[in-house]
C-alpha cells in the first residue's frame, strides 16, 4: 500500500518542503495540498465536514506554488493536489501549471481534481454552481488536448476554444495521472469516465462502495486494475488502514495539522509505524 500525506499549507504551519523533506526521508510515497482559492464570508452551502469552518481553509496557500518549492528540495516523493478546483480556474492556464509542474519535478505530479462545495466561491469566479461537474469533465478533457496535441483545439458548451499551441507538455505521457475526488456513486462515475483514479469521500463504506466502484468500471469498458483508490483523512488506526489494504484501497492520505514542525513530526512518525506495519 502507497501512504502519503497532506497538509493545508499556511503561513504559520510547517512549509511544504519541510513536510515533503519529511514524508519521503521516511519511504512515504507522495505529498498532497488542497485548495480553496479564497472563502467568502457569505455561506449558501455548509460545511461537509459539519460545524464551523476551520481557520485553514482561509489560510491556504496556492498549491502549486507550494509543490513547486517542495519538488525543488526532494527528489522522489510524488507531489498531489489534494484537490484542485479545476471548474474555478481557467483551463488553459491550469494545463500549463499541470505540465510545469510536471517538467520541474521531473515527471513527479499527481491531479487530483474536486467539483468542491461551496457556491459562493465558485460564484466568485463565475462558475455556477449547478453546472460545476459539467464544467469540471469539459475543463479536464480540453486540458488532455492541450497536453496531447501540437494544435489542441476544444469545442462544448462552457470550454470553447480555436486550435492553439500551448507548451510545455508534460513529461509523464500522456499526461499526469488524474484522481477524481467525489462521493459514491457520482465521483466513482466520474472517475471512470475521464479519471485514473477514485478518492472516495472519507464519508462512504468503501466495503460496500469499492465492489460496486469496480462493476462500475467494468460495464464502462475500463479495467479496475487501472483506477487507484486512494482514502483520504484516515485517523492513525493501523487495523483500519490493514482492512482498506486488504479491499484493494492503493494508497492512504492522512491529514496532518497545519502545525509546526513540533507537532507534526510525532504524528508522521506515528505513521511511518502504520505504514511498516501493514507493508511488512
Amino acid at each position: 500500500m502507497l501512504f502519503g500525506g497532506a497538509m493545508f499549507f499556511t503561513d504559520y504551519s510547517m512549509s511544504a518542503m519541510e513536510l515533503a523533506r519529511a514524508l519521503e526521508e521516511r519511504g512515504f510515497e507522495s505529498v498532497w495540498a488542497p485548495e480553496h482559492s479564497h472563502i467568502p464570508l457569505s455561506r449558501k452551502t455548509s460545511f461537509p465536514g459539519g460545524g464551523d469552518l476551520p481557520k485553514q481553509y482561509y489560510d491556504a496557500m496556492d498549491p502549486f506554488v507550494v509543490l513547486a518549492a517542495a519538488s525543488q528540495v526532494t527528489t522522489k516523493i510524488k507531489l498531489g493536489t489534494g484537490v484542485l478546483l479545476v471548474q474555478q480556474r481557467d483551463p488553459i492556464q491550469t494545463a500549463k501549471l499541470v505540465a510545469s509542474i510536471d517538467q520541474t519535478s521531473q515527471g513527479r505530479f499527481l491531479f487530483g481534481v474536486g467539483g468542491g462545495w461551496n457556491q459562493d466561491e465558485m460564484e466568485n469566479h463565475g462558475t455556477a454552481f449547478s453546472t460545476r461537474f459539467k464544467r469540471m469533465r469539459e475543463s479536464i478533457e480540453a486540458m488532455k488536448e492541450i497536453w496531447t496535441k501540437d494544435h489542441a483545439e476544444y469545442h462544448s458548451e462552457m470550454v470553447n476554444f480555436d486550435p492553439i499551441i500551448a507548451r510545455p507538455k508534460p513529461v509523464t505521457k500522456p499526461y499526469p495521472p488524474i484522481h477524481v475526488g467525489g462521493a459514491f456513486p457520482q465521483g466513482a462515475r466520474r472517475a471512470i469516465r475521464y479519471g485514473d483514479g477514485w478518492i472516495p469521500t472519507a464519508r462512504g463504506d468503501l466495503s460496500v462502495e469499492l465492489p460496486k466502484f469496480r462493476q462500475m468500471a467494468q460495464e464502462a469498458g475500463r479495467d479496475p486494475n487501472s483506477l487507484q483508490v486512494s482514502s483520504f483523512g484516515l485517523g492513525d488506526d493501523a487495523d483500519a488502514v490493514k482492512r482498506l489494504a486488504d479491499l484493494g484501497v492503493a494508497r492512504v492520505v492522512p491529514m496532518f495539522p497545519p502545525a509546526k514542525a513540533d507537532k507534526v513530526l510525532p504524528l508522521i512518525d506515528r505513521w511511518t509505524k502504520i505504514m511498516q506495519q501493514v507493508n511488512r
